[in-house]
């Protein structure tokens, strides 16, 4: 599909990465995931994390509650691994229809990552418990030390975290989420089949530049953080190529404006309004739209042992301006990434 293309039909997208935190927040936004995508991956790191089984049921309904009336899209849900964390409930999670996942938050890495992994070495037999089940562990690569430059801790991870790990466990099925630097390309492209990657639509789009000049710009600010130009290149050559190993999962983080615009601000970028807009964009330009099902629909679903879906949107070329400001129920908003900015494509669900 190469040279300029103004209308694309896909197969319905699913997100692997998606954080739609609770209560007022999560009824502000899970619609707009809801109404592109038919699954997405659900992060765990609420307050209290949810840890087990139980919680995440508890969690799921509360989703399913807050979705528009008549919506079909269907949340697959994670547990936080703790270093308490217990190999029966791993068991419990794998054999549970509605549980896909557990997630690895290195202790202080991110937003409510307080609870997670303090060593990588105490939670070795739960390790070995998700491969004898089955059930992926999706890991946040960036080492916590604070000896290690921001910019490098990805690639510290790696060698530190990861490739040990996966020397020790071979059969671990995992994911490196929201890779961010061509170290973390090239390695997750060296490994088997049981390794695979998401990508999000803004560390396509943007290097850190966006964050940091004119001003810094807290609405850029997520982690891992948006990195060199020749690590944006490297993604959007992953995510481009074709291989199955790569699929979409956006990451979408939202915060209040006055927690993102303070002192110590929030790192997370909501893109959950526009991810296929933002996603198409990124492909767009360097001309490979035809890789773009592939990423956002079909890869995600092999990995998982899904099937695609089969329903589709359609993106058409056309320019259209992003919300300012988006409104909670409690009275306080949400700024979404391009906000009050153009973007060049919009989605539409098909019936």
């Amino acid at each position: 599909m190469r040279g300029k293309v103004d209308s694309l039909t896909l197969r319905r997208p699913d997100d692997w990465h998606l954080h739609v935190r609770d209560g007022a927040m999560l009824k502000a936004v899970i619609g707009h995931t809801a109404r592109q995508c038919a699954r997405a991956i659900i992060m765990p790191n609420l307050v209290p994390p949810v840890t087990t089984v139980e919680m995440a049921l508890a969690y799921r309904q509360r989703i399913l509650d807050a979705l528009p009336a008549g919506s079909d899209f269907q949340p697959l849900m994670t547990l936080y691994l703790t270093d308490n964390t217990r190999v029966d409930e791993l068991e419990k999670a794998a054999a549970h229809p509605h549980i896909y996942a557990v997630k690895l938050y290195p202790a202080g890495a991110t937003t409510n990552s307080d609870s997670g992994v303090t060593d990588i070495f105490k939670i070795d037999h739960l390790v070995a418990a998700l491969v004898e089940t089955g059930l992926p562990l999706l890991v946040h690569g960036e080492v916590v030390d604070p000896a290690v430059d921001i910019f490098d801790r990805e690639r510290v991870f790696i060698e530190r975290i990861l490739s040990p790990l996966l020397a020790r466990h071979p059969n671990l099925k995992l994911v490196m989420e929201h890779i961010t630097t061509a170290e973390a390309v090239k390695f997750v492209s060296e490994q088997g089949d049981n390794i695979g990657a998401t990508i999000t639509a803004h560390h396509l789009l943007y290097n850190r530049n966006a964050m940091l000049v004119g001003g810094i710009k807290p609405h850029y600010y997520c982690l891992p953080v948006l990195k060199r130009e020749s690590d944006r290149e490297a993604l959007l050559e992953a995510a481009t190529s074709g291989n199955p190993k790569f699929f979409m999962g956006t990451d979408s983080a939202p915060h209040t404006r006055n927690a993102k615009e303070s002192a110590c601000g929030c790192a997370g970028a909501y893109t959950a309004y526009a991810a296929l807009e933002l996603y198409a964009e990124a492909f767009d330009s360097v001309n490979a739209l035809d890789k773009l099902e592939g990423f956002t629909s079909l890869h995600g679903p092999a990995f998982y042992g899904l099937p695609p879906n089969e329903d589709t949107v359609t993106l058409r070329r056309e320019d259209w301006t992003a919300p300012t400001a988006i409104s909670l129920e409690n009275g306080e908003s949400l700024i979404p990434l391009r906000a009050g900015e153009t973007l060049h494509w919009r989605c539409c669900v098909n019936g």
